[in-house]
């Protein structure tokens, strides 16, 4: 489903770039290495038409066991300035890398949050009991996230109705919130955002959108996270890392920190 969205997110772009006959100017399209922003690559590039990352200014990367071994040092003198670390999945699987990643991350002084990728086959309380039990709850860390999404599990090929996903992720998030005493940001992609009407919902988001801005993919919808690329290239790191922007100035940055840290 991240392929379609990607898919649907270019065409987008291509229209936007069509637009401008009848004396119109075409907006401008905006590729890797632009902007005033930290400069980081992408093996799979494409231009960006009517909105871009590149001029934020507060970067970071969201990571899991396949980025193998990370050299924090350059990662973080590379510009970015924040780390999302994937920790569990459903109610049984914990990522063998999240300790490591959790404590080196510290180490290199970058703030970093701990995710959960959320299951259809698991009450959103078990969930909540399995993300606790791996994710320590430390003075400094940033909120934790939930990830919505349809899953392409083998394990689990469920899809139930909106009720049941909103009932359900809102126990996790509340148990969460209760434990670490931060509300959980909401991670989401577009079509689990459309089928399940997250709009309804009055949290804080961490939006993926790989092809075309924000506010043209999810008009209206508030966010502070911004996905913006699934093939980023940050030095020292090897092979492809997610990348994200945070939606406001470095100065708002050192202001959300302090409102949202652990």
């Amino acid at each position: 489903m991240k392929f379609l969205g990607r898919v649907l997110g270019i065409l987008l772009v291509v229209a936007l770039a069509a637009c401008g006959g009848g004396g119109t100017r075409a907006p401008k399209a905006v590729v890797t290495g632009a902007g005033a922003g930290p400069k980081f690559g992408d093996s799979a590039p494409h231009a960006w038409v009517g909105g871009h990352p590149y001029d934020h200014m507060v970067h970071g990367i969201d990571i899991s066991r396949y980025q193998g071994d990370i050299n924090w040092a350059q990662v973080r003198g590379s510009g970015i300035s924040f780390a999302f670390i994937k920790a569990t999945e459903g109610g049984d699987h914990a990522d063998p890398n999240f300790r490591r990643y959790w404590a080196e991350a510290a180490q290199a002084r970058i703030p970093r949050g701990a995710y959960h990728y959320f299951y259809f086959c698991r009450s959103g309380s078990q969930q909540a009991a399995w993300f606790i039990a791996n994710v320590p709850r430390e003075r400094g860390a940033m909120p934790p996230v939930i990830d919505l999404e349809w899953t392409a599990s083998k394990t689990c090929p469920r899809r139930p109705p909106s009720h049941e996903v909103l009932r359900e992720a809102k126990i996790f998030k509340d148990i969460l919130h209760r434990h670490y005493g931060q509300r959980p940001i909401i991670y989401t992609t577009v079509d689990f955002y459309r089928d399940n009407n997250l709009a309804s919902w009055p949290e804080e988001f961490w939006l993926r959108s790989v092809a075309g801005h924000p506010r043209i993919v999810y008009p209206g919808q508030r966010y502070s996270f911004w996905q913006y690329s699934g093939t980023g290239i940050v030095p020292g790191i090897r092979g492809n890392v997610d990348l994200n922007v945070f939606d406001g100035s470095p100065a708002q940055w050192r202001l959300w920190l302090q409102r949202r840290l652990q």
